[in-house]
């Protein structure tokens, strides 16, 4: 992977403080793990090392996948949506994703009438 974001990911978040909604989806299955948030930052990282790296909200601060829980997720490919607001991590998921032990935090279901 090339660390040099390209002219739509640096107009996109030309402001450091920018936050977009990174989706990791399973390289393999395609099975929906999570969804996080990315900033410049956080994004040139990932482009560099490889290794999914996210902005946490709720502590304001960067946080590699499993740099504690040893759950990383290597990533495969990255895809920006049409409208340039939302990514798709394709990665490699090693143990769960979810911090509650499930394989994805998309584990509840509702029901849907017709």
């Amino acid at each position: 992977m090339s660390n040099e974001l390209s002219p739509d990911i640096r107009a996109l978040l030309k402001d450091p403080a920018t936050l977009i909604p990174a989706i990791a989806q399973d390289a393999t299955t395609g099975e929906i793990l999570m969804l996080a948030y990315m900033n410049a930052e956080s994004l040139a990282i990932t482009l560099e090392t490889g290794r999914a790296t996210y902005f946490s909200r709720s502590r304001n601060e960067l946080w590699e996948k499993g740099s504690t829980s040893g759950n990383t997720q290597i990533v495969h490919a990255i895809s920006l949506d049409c409208d340039g607001d939302a990514l798709v991590l394709k990665v490699e998921q090693n143990g769960p994703a979810c911090h509650t032990g499930n394989r994805s935090c998309f584990f509840r279901n509702l029901e849907v009438s017709r």
